[in-house]
């Protein structure tokens, strides 16, 4: 990324910054404004974005900047080789509704899956430390933000499979019940929960071996990943007869999903487990900054396997707060494998000093009252 601009963003009237391409290092007091700004960025992906929160809630409750209909936006500018693209997001309101819109390349795109082609983003947050304990849905979210870098066509299926599943809670619980209206949602479901399932099975191998091959060396514990729940089952089937498994579990399950009012089985209600495997201990039973240090070493190979199949390009990384936690040996660590996959991170921290490794190997700011004083 080389440029990067936001409007009526959180805390940001309007801000833009222009880059060098090297990690970024955000330094301020909390409440400066430097996650907000992560947050920003995380929004030129599918989904939500790190905080997950609702599309209006990015909008900045100051007063703003006259930007028409808009009610916030976020551009970049991304090189990739000889290639410049122009990406950007926002909320727009109109005809007494307000929509997301998606810009690639001055034109608009026909939703963000479309941004995924272009930038790969993973992000660790505060928030997240404690991933192996929280919920299987959030463990979920981290694996299909990894499997996005790889497969950029799985926020599409999942966008597909999320809309059927949808639709057939709705006519379970509100009629009508028409059996062939729910066999094509079904057949939906099935086809694109199993290419679903396969997608994370491929990548959670992928990463395995990238982890294996660099168990013993670094400083980071190397983890073990597995698949549980239904996702380990569909993958278990084969081609069709997964697919067509997954639809008759599906056509058995109307009557349990309409009195429950939730869909019971499917890649929705799969979970993603870890072990740290030099310690032959399951993730969720190691302790906080064990987890840590095992969720650093997972988004590390993410990376790496990226930068392989890119030929070189290694997907942006957010990592919020992420050197407070870390003792002097594991920072010096991070930031050298940072630079060795010539990632471009984006760190933040509020004591500068934390950074002083990277030196001016990085673009270094000082973030106040939502203003940018280069460092370095």
């Amino acid at each position: 990324m080389t440029r990067l601009a936001l409007a009526n963003f959180r805390s940001y009237a309007r801000a833009e910054l222009v880059l060098s391409g090297r990690p970024v290092v955000l330094a301020g007091s909390n409440g400066a404004g430097k996650t907000n700004l992560l947050d920003a960025i995380s929004l030129l992906s599918p989904g939500r974005g790190l905080r997950g929160a609702q599309l209006a809630e990015h909008t900045r409750k100051a007063p703003q900047m006259a930007a028409g209909d808009v009610l916030w936006a976020v551009s970049a500018t991304i090189r990739r080789d000889n290639e410049s693209y122009e990406i950007g997001t926002g909320l727009v309101s109109g005809a007494g509704s307000e929509r997301r819109e998606v810009h690639l390349n001055g034109a608009p795109a026909q939703n963000s899956a479309d941004l995924a082609e272009i930038v790969q983003l993973v992000w660790l947050t505060p928030a997240m430390d404690r991933l192996f304990s929280d919920s299987a849905s959030a463990r979920r979210r981290f694996l299909d933000r990894l499997v996005l870098g790889f497969e950029p066509q799985h926020a599409r299926l999942s966008l597909r499979y999320e809309q059927a599943m949808r639709e057939r809670a709705r006519l379970l619980r509100l009629g009508p019940r028409d059996p062939g209206w729910l066999a094509a949602l079904e057949k939906e479901m099935a086809e694109t929960g199993v290419e679903i399932a396969m997608a994370r099975a491929r990548i959670a191998g992928r990463l395995n071996a990238s982890l294996h091959h660099r168990e013993q060396a670094g400083v980071f514990p190397a983890a073990q990943l597995a698949l549980a729940g239904d996702t380990d089952r569909l993958v278990a089937e084969k081609g069709e007869e997964a697919v067509e498994a997954q639809r008759a579990n599906l056509a058995a399950a109307r009557i349990r999903d309409a009195e429950s009012r939730r869909t019971t089985v499917g890649p929705h209600v799969s979970d993603l487990t870890a072990r740290h495997t030099m310690k032959r201990m399951d993730a969720r039973d190691c302790s906080t900054g064990e987890q840590k240090a095992l969720l650093i070493s997972i988004v590390l190979a993410n990376a790496r396997e990226l930068a392989q199949l890119r030929g070189g390009h290694a997907p942006l990384l957010l990592l919020d707060e992420i050197a407070a936690h870390l003792d002097a040996r594991r920072r010096a660590a991070l930031f050298e494998e940072i630079l060795a996959l010539g990632a471009q991170a984006w760190l933040t921290g509020t004591d500068i000093s934390l950074f002083e490794n990277l030196g001016s190997r990085a673009d270094i700011f000082l973030v106040e009252a939502g203003q940018f004083t280069r460092q370095s």
